[in-house]
């Protein structure tokens, strides 16, 4: 539907997918078909499962400075590690959280 210009019709079929797959813990088809659900226009839905849940202590400490504007240099220098390091958190956290951009983070509820 959504290659033949029908998004709006895709959305809820997207939607519902993807909270299928995510609920019977099939994150790569989960992610896939959040991803294809946010390409047709959607907005990222609200996760129930706490963040804290799905990333390591590291991603999450990472995720959560990010989340308030700092810089990789940043919070590189407030947890001792190389901005390339902090990147390469990010990249892994990312596909975890269901989102695409750094501006998503700030959504997130990391308490």
């Amino acid at each position: 539907m959504r290659r033949n210009h029908r998004g709006t019709e895709a959305l809820p079929l997207l939607r519902a997918s993807g909270e299928t797959f995510e609920a019977l813990g099939a994150a790569p088809w989960a992610r896939r078909a959040f991803a294809r659900f946010r390409a047709a226009g959607g907005a990222v839905p609200h996760r129930s499962r706490a963040v804290a849940a799905l990333l390591s202590p590291q991603e999450l400490e990472v995720s959560r400075l990010a989340s308030k504007g700092l810089s990789n240099r940043e919070i590189g220098d407030r947890m001792h590690l190389s901005p390339r390091t902090v990147g390469s958190h990010l990249y892994r956290a990312f596909p975890k959280l269901g989102i695409s951009v750094r501006a998503e983070l700030r959504d997130l509820d990391f308490d």
